[in-house]
């Protein structure tokens, strides 16, 4: 039977959580099965057979729905005009950050384009963190001097804003690691629209010719700005293009797939050098908050990818129908067994059709999200009050351990200024 064990507002919700586990019949797993990969110069390609624990499925699922409703909160506080400038929202893509993070270390190195804020979290700065970075507060994770496209943390390399330049930069770190002996990768990430820049095909080259650690991942979210992979590139193929270098393509609105993929892609860079991996995922914003993303597709083409598609909402289906608990537990949420508008103050709807859902995890879902709702709400508050850096720090962290008394010039031959 279901123990559900309620905490009071200074409980943890880890304490909540593992009341309602305690109380449930769980498996301690599950497999899933991905779709296949495309493979290019290789024999075999990652496993299609996934198997998570339910810790790691609800770590998952957080981290998206953080970075949904992170990415949902900016938005909003763009068209408020708190945030201004540049921004370039991840929403739909966040499977390819999640996935490949929980496939690698905080050793390894990652770099990419300016839709950065999922990375971001992803490597270790927190939720006001980016928010204030968006705002300009010095709580920001570059104290507000790089705002969206430039936010950094320890072995995270932005954020770069020149198309595709963060390309040769990813094959420079992983030539790093490789000088120093680390077994360690880089990601170097960029966009269907970056693809056919040159730079990305001088790098590729240089990294195949000395082996590097290298993993180059394309996310096809299908537009380069308003221009469809289709109308720019004569091949779409982009896992194909790094010619002499193995590639592999996924399905990357399952989070699982990209796990996967770049488990078995880290493994393999450490022995044979560079692979590129195509990222197939899907933007639901406009380019960036200057463009409303309607002008070169429909409203129907992104609604379809959101109801039946959404990297979120799959997952969150696929962990709650995995059989993990048994008919027993679910009794209480049999219709007519508790009133449970009342009881969880939310509206359920277990009907006979989906009846051998995971009450248990439902609930557990539902804590998480709203506690998501509440870390980001007060992340928001604050971001929106950060006061930005004095004047006199404009001109910090130029140089690591600058002289005393060292002056740089300013934005013209008159106005010299002290660094620190």
């Amino acid at each position: 039977m279901l123990t559900l064990v309620r905490s009071s507002t200074a409980r943890s919700s880890r304490s909540w959580i593992l009341g309602i586990q305690q109380g449930c019949n769980y498996a301690t797993e599950a497999t899933f099965e991905t779709k296949p990969f495309k493979l290019h110069r290789l024999e075999n390609g990652p496993p299609t057979t996934v198997k998570i624990t339910r810790e790691e499925a609800l770590q998952y699922y957080k981290d998206m729905q953080v970075i949904r409703r992170m990415e949902t909160t900016a938005a909003n506080l763009y068209k408020s005009k708190i945030i201004r400038g540049f921004c370039h929202l991840y929403s739909g893509q966040e499977a390819v950050a999640v996935g490949m993070e929980h496939a690698i270390t905080k050793e390894d190195g990652v770099i990419t384009a300016y839709r950065a804020h999922g990375w971001s979290y992803m490597r270790g700065v927190p939720v006001l963190g980016v928010l204030a970075e968006l705002t300009g507060g010095r709580s920001g994770c570059a104290k507000g001097k790089g705002g969206s496209m430039h936010m950094y943390c320890k072995n995270f390399y932005g954020g770069n804003g020149i198309v595709g330049a963060q390309v040769p930069l990813g094959a420079g770190v992983a030539l790093a690691m490789k000088y120093q002996g680390k077994k360690n990768v880089c990601l170097a990430l960029y966009g269907d629209g970056a693809a056919n820049q040159g730079q990305l095909f001088e790098a590729y080259n240089m990294a195949k010719l000395w082996d590097l650690p290298c993993i180059f991942v394309c996310e096809n979210n299908g537009y380069g700005m308003g221009t469809s992979a289709a109308r720019s590139s004569a091949n779409t193929d982009y896992y194909t293009r790094g010619d002499s270098i193995p590639g592999i393509w996924i399905d990357a609105m399952d989070v699982l797939a990209v796990k996967s993929a770049t488990e078995f892609s880290k493994q393999f860079v450490l022995k044979n050098g560079p692979i590129l991996l195509e990222a197939a995922t899907y933007r639901y914003h406009g380019h960036s908050m200057s463009d409303p993303g309607t002008s070169y597709r429909t409203r129907e083409e992104v609604q379809e990818v959101r109801q039946n598609r959404d990297p979120i909402g799959l997952f969150k289906s696929r962990i709650i129908s995995s059989a993990l608990v048994t008919e027993d537990d679910l009794k209480p949420y049999a219709p007519g067994g508790m009133n449970r508008k009342k009881s969880f103050d939310h509206k359920w709807q277990l009907t006979a059709k989906n009846k051998k859902a995971d009450a248990c995890f439902l609930l557990v879902i539902q804590k998480i999200d709203n506690d998501i709702r509440q870390e980001v709400e007060e992340a928001a508050e604050k971001a929106k009050v950060d006061p930005e850096l004095p004047l006199e720090d404009l001109y910090s962290d130029i140089y690591s351990q600058p002289p005393p008394n060292f002056v740089v010039r300013g934005s013209d031959p008159t106005v010299m200024v002290s660094v620190r």
